[in-house]
């Protein structure tokens, strides 16, 4: 779909550029010609994510806590469009069972928001999540339920305190725009993975597992929890065209419509490695909700989007990227601390 917005010298700035998810948004954007600057504390990105774009002098990298303000002035000055990716955020593990972390979005989020209005920044594309999705309609796994962008209002029941920081930072744009015409789109992203994905998000935990050949194979609920994961390529498209088309502040959802249990990924992911072990299901651990699975037809109305990689092809070019990038002995040592941790 063809679209006037132009990147070539458009001012970028990435919070959490050097996240997993953000790299690769970075990498786009350059090859659209846009101007990079990353700031990030790296508490869970990594250096090496962008560390090429660097060295070429063709990303900014600017370290810094973007909770406090007079680091947001200072990386901010300049900029035409930020694409807000910083959260403190994990995998389920990190989702239920802590809430302080999460917490301090609510005031990073409103400080990058405030500062965006301030500094007349063109437009913010914020990096949501289906967590903003009401918990009561994801609990019966005989719906065939797709979760639909206007289900989300009252009554509110967001997921954990993470859920509830994405939800008002929707809300807070949706407000900004209406009242001080600062442009902005949300992305709700559904359960991201690819190269570059951390162990405490459950794909690459599973691919871990696998790698590290772990007998028996631990499952965290009954495996029977619903899922749409979607693939990073997909997600960066996604959050660019939200970029190139919608200023209201409308939130979008950007998975695939694959409905996939967790032991459905896990057979898939046994079979391409070749690893055989006995299944432990682990029903102590945190499952999250039961029954998660984005519709994308507003995506496809509005932005000409819709995924190009399923769950299979994508499990391939991860396990591939897994398998070629990492150290049996070191994921054996990190893995049980990364599960629940960021």
């Amino acid at each position: 779909m063809k679209t006037d917005f132009e990147w070539k010298n458009k001012n970028v700035l990435i919070t959490g550029g050097a996240s997993f998810i953000g790299s690769h948004l970075a990498d786009a954007l350059l090859e659209k010609g846009a101007n990079i600057k990353v700031a990030d504390d790296l508490t869970s990105g990594k250096l090496e994510n962008i560390q090429k774009h660097i060295d070429t002098k063709k990303i900014k990298f600017v370290k810094g806590d973007l909770r406090t303000s007079g680091f947001i002035e200072q990386v901010i000055d300049g900029i035409n469009v930020i694409f807000h990716l910083a959260a403190d955020h994990g995998g389920r593990g990190y989702v239920d069972l802590h809430q302080a972390g999460p917490a301090s979005n609510l005031f990073l989020d409103g400080l990058i928001f405030w500062h965006a209005v301030k500094s007349k920044v063109q437009k913010v594309v914020y990096a949501s999540s289906g967590c903003v999705y009401p918990n009561y309609t994801q609990k019966d796994l005989s719906k065939e339920l797709f979760l639909k962008e206007d289900m989300v209002g009252p009554p509110y029941d967001a997921d954990n305190m993470y859920g509830w920081a994405k939800l008002m930072a929707e809300l807070t744009l949706k407000s900004y725009y209406k009242e001080h015409s600062l442009k902005s789109a949300s992305c709700r992203y559904f359960t991201v993975y690819g190269p570059r994905g951390v162990e405490n998000h459950a794909l690459i935990a599973m691919i871990a597992r696998a790698f590290i050949k772990q007998d028996p194979f631990e499952v965290w609920g009954d495996g029977n929890q619903i899922r749409n994961w979607t693939y990073v390529d997909d997600i960066v498209c996604g959050t660019i065209l939200a970029a190139e088309k919608i200023d209201d502040g409308t939130a979008i959802n950007l998975g695939t419509m694959e409905r996939n249990r967790v032991i459905d990924a896990v057979n898939m992911i046994m079979e391409y490695t070749g690893h055989k072990a006995k299944i432990k299901f682990r029903t102590d651990m945190p499952v999250g909700p039961l029954n998660r699975v984005a519709d994308n037809a507003l995506a496809k109305k509005l932005l000409g989007w819709e995924p190009k990689v399923m769950l299979r092809e994508g499990l391939k070019k991860t396990i591939d990227w897994y398998y070629s990038s990492r150290n049996k002995n070191e994921v054996a040592k990190e893995l049980e601390a990364m599960l629940t941790g960021r």
